[in-house]
């Protein structure tokens, strides 16, 4: 296994494994982990013998989500800027020729969620809770879910997630069809190496075309996202919802 500070990786056979590494802070995507991300998926994409990448976190938890703290974007330029990063990322893993699956362990939150449903296939463990709670940050769902979301579960249950940010288990999320498969508590990343490992004597041309198909309408999406998020960065309401999540109390908004 290699690793650096915020991503390890490892082979089975196949298969490679990407572990977000920064437990101490529920893998939080911060910049330095979003471009270990970047850098992995385009050295793997090269890679004629890997024939599927498996996603999970460290220290019991798929992703916290964005990291609030290093979210410092002072100007509209800025904001658009860290979403070309972002956004790099995301075609990145959607449009990837390797099928991607996620294998969740505890917390997957806001952007965490984006993450794993950036992946073709997410298993999770029965303790395995996901939650999108932008709202209370003044942000819009970002990471691609305003496109990934809908197209999993459907408008209905996708407003339901994204306008209340209440917590989903594992149980729920199967029957809505957020994620694939249940299995017990610490077994998700086993079960996902095994699905991985059906990939090893199917044809890789047709998994990435259809792949490529799936991804149709995500460039727009991403646009629209770009724009507003980068726009809303600079709100007060924002500024008044990452003070409130860091002191841990009770955000105060008045829609400015």
């Amino acid at each position: 296994m290699s690793s650096n500070a915020v991503l390890l990786e490892s082979r089975e056979g196949a298969t490679a494994v990407l572990t977000l590494n920064v437990p101490e802070r529920r893998n939080a995507l911060g910049v330095p982990l979003r471009q270990a991300l970047v850098d992995a998926l385009e050295r793997l994409e090269a890679d004629a013998t890997v024939r599927a990448v498996v996603l999970t976190g460290a220290g019991g938890n798929f992703s916290s989500g964005g990291d609030l703290g290093g979210m410092d974007v002072a100007d509209l330029a800025a904001g658009r800027e860290r979403f070309r990063q972002t956004h790099r990322l995301v075609r990145l893993m959607i449009k990837s020729a390797k099928p991607l699956i996620a294998a969740v362990e505890g917390w997957a939150a806001g952007a965490g969620v984006g993450v794993a449903l950036c992946c073709d296939t997410i298993v999770a463990s029965a303790e395995a809770r996901f939650v999108l709670s932008f709202g209370k940050v003044g942000l819009i769902p970002d990471f691609g879910l305003l496109q990934t979301l809908p197209l999993r579960i459907g408008q209905g249950r996708a407003r339901q997630m994204m306008l209340y940010g209440e917590a989903v288990g594992a149980a729920a999320a199967l029957e809505m069809g957020l994620i694939d498969q249940v299995v017990p508590p610490g077994m998700a990343l086993a079960a996902a190496i095994e699905r991985a490992r059906l990939f090893a004597d199917t044809a890789p041309l047709p998994v990435g075309l259809a792949k490529q198909y799936l991804a149709t309408g995500l460039d727009a999406a991403l646009d629209w996202e770009r724009d507003m998020q980068s726009a809303l960065f600079l709100t007060a309401d924002h500024a008044e919802g990452k003070a409130a999540f860091l002191a841990k109390r009770v955000p105060v908004f008045t829609g400015k």
